[in-house]
């Protein structure tokens, strides 16, 4: 279902509910269609069973608080964070324990194999961690000599 007129709100329990044509949806969960290259557009509002009941094109044409409560949501669902520098790799090969720094602070990570580095563009890395903890390179040209240098040896 894709529809432009539905209302957003949470229930006593921190729960998205989803209001449209009087209709109630509860336990509602928001999904990126493309969450590292347009993370505002194409999001899907699912129900519980998974089944898209809102199309969302542009998180810009929502109003202010239904905006909010969708970031709020993404933001305690999601968690990636972002490597702005690498400080240190135990070995080159594989396991490796890596000292990064990122958006959420200093973080220690271990690959496990260079396949877990993913590339999504000509400048962007995602490194899934032996956690299961997705980090991102949002690009690889904006990071100091020093973290390309360390990081060219496992691409």
């Amino acid at each position: 279902m894709t529809t432009t007129h539905f209302e957003l709100s949470r229930d006593p329990h921190g729960r998205l509910v989803l209001k449209i044509d009087g209709r109630l949806y509860d336990t509602i969960a928001p999904v990126r269609s493309f969450p590292i290259s347009a993370a505002d557009e194409g999001i899907a509002l699912v129900g519980p069973d998974g089944a898209e009941l809102v199309w969302i094109d542009n998180m810009a044409d929502l109003p202010d608080g239904t905006r909010a409560l969708l970031e709020d949501e993404l933001a305690s669902r999601e968690f990636m964070p972002e490597i702005k520098r690498i400080r240190h790799v135990s070995s080159f090969a594989t396991p490796s324990h890596w000292q990064v720094e990122t958006n959420r602070g200093a973080a220690t990570l271990l690959l496990k194999a260079e396949e877990d580095i993913r590339r999504l563009s000509a400048n962007t890395l995602l490194i899934a961690d032996a956690h299961s903890v997705q980090y991102l390179i949002r690009d690889v040209t904006s990071l100091d000599r020093v973290s390309r240098r360390l990081l060219d040896h496992f691409l």
